[in-house]
């Protein structure tokens, strides 16, 4: 897959060298050219020296053969703009916006756009936001029967509770990370726009649990 992110700082930098390593060609934006040291001199992928929220700078970056873009300047109005753009404009689907002000953060959540809290940031959630399906397990217990893992959710499971998601895939929700937070749910939690949900499952039925989270509620049934 290819990657654009915008934004060489610590953060940017890193999340390059991680995507590259994985096999995925990258291409990092910034306005200071002096910015692309901290990748290295190993880093084969391109540098775009430019404003992230152009559309000229991001075609130039390869943004109309993406699958995912990330925007991790130091600027929250910059990030969203950025975003929005990659979204509407170019059409991307695995977008993400990392977020320094966490009052702010909803409001973005609301335009559809994953938004990353500084606050506990790590560059592993920004990871899973832009690689959401076949993440790494976060835990197995010691005969490998059973995992603990982030299930990529489909938008269609947005306004159903826990409980039905539950029922419907035979999981148990472990946790939820909304807004950067990480929230133990009851049955009677709502499932919202941007929720990361972490799931225990049998390590023999992660494929039928990712197809359940990527297809959806069945039609028939409540609310």
């Amino acid at each position: 897959m290819h990657i654009v992110i915008m934004g060489c700082g610590r953060v940017g930098s890193a999340l390059a060298q991680t995507l590259e390593q994985q096999g995925h060609t990258v291409a990092v934006i910034d306005q200071d050219p002096t910015a692309f040291r901290r990748l290295g001199s190993s880093f084969g992928g391109r540098r775009v020296t430019g404003v992230g929220f152009d559309q000229d700078t991001l075609r130039e970056a390869g943004i109309e053969e993406a699958g995912a873009f990330a925007a991790v300047s130091s600027g929250d109005n910059s990030n969203i703009i950025a975003a929005r753009v990659a979204r509407e404009m170019f059409g991307i689907e695995n977008v993400a916006a990392r977020i320094y002000d966490p009052r702010r953060a909803e409001v973005y959540q609301r335009l559809g756009i994953p938004t990353v809290a500084t606050v506990r940031w790590t560059a592993d959630q920004m990871l899973r936001r832009l690689l959401p399906s076949g993440a790494e397990p976060l835990w197995r217990d010691p005969t490998g029967g059973v995992q603990l893992a982030e299930v990529h959710t489909s938008p269609a499971w947005v306004g159903h509770k826990i409980s039905r998601l539950q029922e419907e895939t035979g999981v148990r929700v472990a946790f939820l990370t909304r807004l950067g937070e990480a929230i133990l749910p009851s049955s009677h939690t709502v499932l919202q726009e941007g929720d990361l949900v972490h799931v225990m499952m049998r390590t023999d039925e992660v494929e039928k649990v990712e197809a359940a989270f990527a297809k959806g509620p069945e039609e028939e049934g409540g609310h």
